[in-house]
């Protein structure tokens, strides 16, 4: 399946660049990320598609529900770990799923207060999730490449590291 292989490609990149940062620089909060870190981005790829993996068998995804798991945050070997699990456990037939999310509403001027209706559902299905997820992916990895850049390391990151492959396809075809 293409979006297996895509996913296969994108984890191999971010594992690669995981296997070659130092604890230190995966964990320690970024200036340019808003003092957020590496490993913060890292977890919350990760924690997306364990949403999906774990919503997979009732049929219900709701990311709003992740652990935000610290170890995950702290290790970048049990990141890459993880990465491995789910790229072994994706390879599954597509199936309709309902997206559960809830969405505050707000005030203006409410001082932070919220009212909420309750969660909404959406259908979708399992590989729109993962493409879904996929893009997600993608786009933290941007801020993971700035951030890697803010630690000061040496690491070279390939050419498509945090890019969409729809932008890869239109700089090839300006470039002709």
């Amino acid at each position: 399946m293409q979006l297996y292989r895509a996913v296969q490609n994108v984890f191999g990149q971010l594992a690669g660049s995981l296997c070659q940062l130092s604890p230190e620089e995966y964990r320690n909060p970024c200036e340019t990320l808003s003092g957020h870190t590496i490993g913060q981005h890292v977890r919350h790829i990760i924690e997306l598609f364990q949403s999906l993996e774990n919503g997979y068998t009732a049929g219900i995804v709701n990311y709003e529900q992740r652990k935000r798991d610290k170890a995950i945050e702290n290790d970048p070997d049990l990141a890459c770990r993880l990465l491995t699990r789910i790229l072994t456990d994706l390879a599954r037939p597509d199936k309709p799923l309902l997206l559960e999310a809830s969405y505050a509403d707000a005030a203006p001027g409410s001082s932070g207060s919220s009212r909420s209706s309750g969660p909404m559902t959406l259908s979708s299905n399992y590989y729109r999730e993962i493409a879904y997820n996929l893009e997600h992916t993608i786009h933290h990895m941007a801020l993971i490449r700035i951030g890697i850049r803010d630690t000061g390391s040496r690491l070279v990151l390939p050419e498509e590291y945090g890019i969409a492959s729809s932008t890869l396809q239109y700089r090839r075809e300006c470039a002709q």
